[in-house]
């Protein structure tokens, strides 16, 4: 039986272990918290997921809160007039809804990670509390046949060198400020759907609105992404949660008061449901060298971390998982020597490379072509929905959202 080490234990971490466990593999998983210290924590992301990620946990039968958890059918964008909110609350210049062809859900990683945590141990699979060092690594990398890096934070990422070709950002491009949230109202232009709303505003920053399935049950997550210095990076060094929603809730008043206007009830969920912090976008190399000689093989957002401003980071780990599972399965008994490991990089990065472009433009200043596609959905239905899709399949922007000329063909063949 294959002996596969898995350090970190989060949607991508959890997901192949729980992939390879249930095909027989000996998997230990390592995680630096118990499940329980998982559930009672601060929150970790905003994890909206759509079909094909949530398909992959379905193959798996981990979709263990499809149930419970909102049914987002739609995907709709504002974009307030530039310069508007100058004289006081900003005004909407573009606002539609488009359709998703199958419905994404969002899951509180509280509740995701903990349970899955739980059914890995309870399925007789070996889990370790233990924050792994690169030491501890140099001798597990002698004992397991694979070993597989999923934890995106602290001294073990430091491992995996950057790649400047496919990180075009040295610095996080966005301050990012979330709020886990009861008592939101609903839309008044679409009362009776879920949806997640993406607010734009030039210059300044973002807000996401999406719903969840928190440890409390249904809530909603408030998201703003702040231009580095501009007047949404106000949250580094507020640590008080009371404090942090009151922030949220005043910039919103004036750069997004049609989602404030729905917001005037809220309550936290709880006293760990905020976050907040930045990082900066980055591609790695795959394979890490450990000091003894062994190597090791980054997984999901340590070698591929996205800003979170298309929602893509659980997407991209699910999609992860589910290709280095297949890559793993179909390997057998042979090694899993650096060729594999670089080989089963390059067949996920055919995926993640769309997320990486799409993600990176959209931190930029927005070309006219982008402006006038954004503004064309709010005239054209199909424009919207073939949009809010990209969501599900960022690879679907290769086809008229980059170049200004194949923008314009789309636009005329749908008007």
């Amino acid at each position: 039986m294959r002996k596969i080490l898995v350090v970190g234990a989060g949607q991508s971490g959890l997901q192949i272990a729980l992939g390879l466990q249930s095909n027989g593999y000996e998997v230990t998983l390592m995680s630096n918290r118990t499940a329980d210290e998982i559930r009672n924590g601060r929150v970790m992301s905003t994890q909206c997921m759509f079909h094909t990620a949530l398909q992959h946990e379905r193959d798996l039968q981990l979709n263990f809160w499809e149930s419970q958890a909102p049914k987002i059918e739609g995907l709709g964008a504002s974009v307030a007039a530039p310069g508007s909110w100058s004289e006081g609350p900003a005004a909407r210049a573009i606002d539609w809804l488009g359709h998703l062809d199958g419905y994404a859900q969002s899951v509180d990683q509280r509740v995701k990670m903990a349970g899955w945590m739980e059914t890995f141990a309870q399925r007789g699979g070996q889990l370790v509390i233990h924050g792994a060092a690169v030491s501890d690594l140099d001798y597990f990398a002698r004992t397991y046949d694979l070993v597989l890096v999923a934890a995106g934070k602290g001294e073990l990422v430091s491992m995996f060198a950057r790649d400047p070709e496919r990180s075009p950002y040295s610095e996080p491009q966005r301050a990012l400020a979330v709020a886990y949230v009861h008592g939101m109202g609903p839309r008044p232009e679409h009362p009776e759907s879920e949806a997640v709303r993406c607010n734009l505003v030039p210059g300044v920053g973002e807000l996401f609105v999406m719903p969840t399935l928190t440890t409390s049950g249904r809530a909603d997550i408030l998201f703003l992404e702040g231009i580095p210095g501009g007047p949404l990076d106000v949250f580094n060094g507020v640590k008080d949660p009371v404090e942090h929603l009151s922030l949220t809730l005043e910039l919103m008043e004036k750069f997004v008061p049609w989602e404030h206007a729905r917001a005037t009830k809220v309550e936290l969920t709880d006293a760990g449901g905020v976050l907040s912090g930045r990082y900066a976008p980055t591609v790695r190399n795959p394979v890490g060298r450990l000091p003894g000689g062994g190597l090791v093989l980054g997984v999901a957002d340590v070698v591929v971390a996205n800003d979170p401003i298309t929602g893509q980071g659980s997407n991209s780990a699910s999609k992860c998982a589910a290709s280095y599972l297949a890559s793993i399965l179909e390997h057998g008994d042979k090694e899993f020597d650096e060729a594999w490991m670089r080989g089963t990089f390059e067949r996920y990065w055919d995926t993640a490379q769309h997320v990486t472009k799409w993600t990176n433009a959209m931190l930029a200043p927005p070309p006219e072509h982008i402006l006038n596609l954004i503004g064309a959905a709010g005239q054209l239905q199909p424009v919207a929905d073939r949009f809010a899709n990209g969501f599900n399949d960022p690879a679907d922007f290769e086809n008229y959202f980059y170049e200004p000329e194949k923008t314009g063909a789309y636009l005329a063949s749908v008007a």
